[in-house]
């Protein structure tokens, strides 16, 4: 049997559905996902193993024009990812028309096929389940016009509606080759990461259009503690800072008497429990970092 290895990219405006798209291939949680735009703010790798082939995706923050110096750091990050995959998937909401976003991506995709680099792109229409087959219909011709696809998949990672197609029209522009990750490996994320992650989904969930622009999280340190704990499993102290630009945003994110950052670590300690296999004491704290976006040296400091 033909083995076939290699590196997908999913682009996309922001919110288009990347991360749990990313999530729906993988088969568990390694990007993490949100209602609020710019949500991922590093490259995730999910792996996805097959008897056949290795697909090792790679989840970026979403392409658009930008307005801070953060938004340029994401920007080239995107970029730099798109030289070194094998096949990008260009992702459009079937629930929102095509725009001025989607058409700025396509033209960077197309000034690459330009550049001679060649690597396919594959045209994604996510959320295809909130749509009837009429607007459906619609949006995929829409999609057909924006640009040269080497494949247009319409799929909904929530239903799981052809998920599995796409997986098999990614891996179909895979080189043969080795695996390139230990089988069962699911991502190559270091650990501080995904728990940084896990507390800013946490803290994104219900607040103000403003803030996910504003929170960076900071994994300050992961201690073991020498007794494990009364289930036998290991005992974590976990401390993390949140960083806000401004005292009113802190406000939000503590809440009244501090009842929503409880909330928040009680959401994130469960997921970080779930994947770090241990029991954890979350300390976390909120601080202020003015105008972190538009400032060099605060964003080499929060990891950007």
């Amino acid at each position: 049997m033909t083995f076939r290895s290699g590196f997908a990219c999913f682009v996309g405006r922001p919110n288009a559905g990347k991360s749990t798209l990313t999530n729906a291939l993988v088969g568990q949680k390694v990007a993490i996902t949100s209602g609020r735009p710019q949500t991922t703010r590093h490259t995730v790798r999910g792996i996805v193993h097959r008897p056949d082939a290795q697909l090792v995706l790679v989840d970026t923050p979403g392409l658009h024009r930008p307005r801070t110096l953060l938004g340029e750091r994401l920007n080239d990050l995107v970029k730099d990812t798109l030289t070194e995959v094998d096949v990008v998937g260009f992702c459009l909401p079937a629930d929102q028309k095509v725009g001025p976003g989607d058409r700025f991506i396509a033209d960077q995709l197309q000034e690459l096929a330009r550049d001679g680099r060649g690597t396919p792109v594959v045209a994604v229409v996510t959320k295809a389940d909130l749509v009837g087959k009429g607007r459906l219909a619609e949006h995929l011709m829409a999609v057909a016009k924006l640009g040269e696809w080497a494949d247009i998949v319409p799929v909904s990672a929530t239903s799981g509606y052809q998920v599995k197609v796409l997986e098999d029209v990614l891996v179909g522009h895979l080189t043969e080759g080795p695996a390139l990750y230990p089988d069962g490996e699911l991502t190559d994320e270091p650990e501080a990461v995904m728990v940084a992650e896990l507390v800013r989904e946490a803290a994104l969930e219900g607040v103000h259009d403003e803030l996910p622009h504003s929170l960076a999280v900071v994994v300050d340190e992961i201690v073991p503690r020498e007794e494990p704990s009364n289930d036998g499993r290991p005992f974590l102290d976990v401390r993390v800072h949140l960083f806000v630009e401004r005292d009113s945003q802190k406000a939000i994110i503590i809440g009244k008497g501090g009842s929503r950052l409880r909330d928040v670590g009680s959401q994130a300690r469960r997921g970080i429990e779930a994947l770090l296999g241990a029991r954890v004491y979350l300390d976390l704290h909120v601080k202020v970092a003015k105008d972190w976006q538009r400032d060099p040296k605060q964003l080499g400091r929060l990891g950007f």
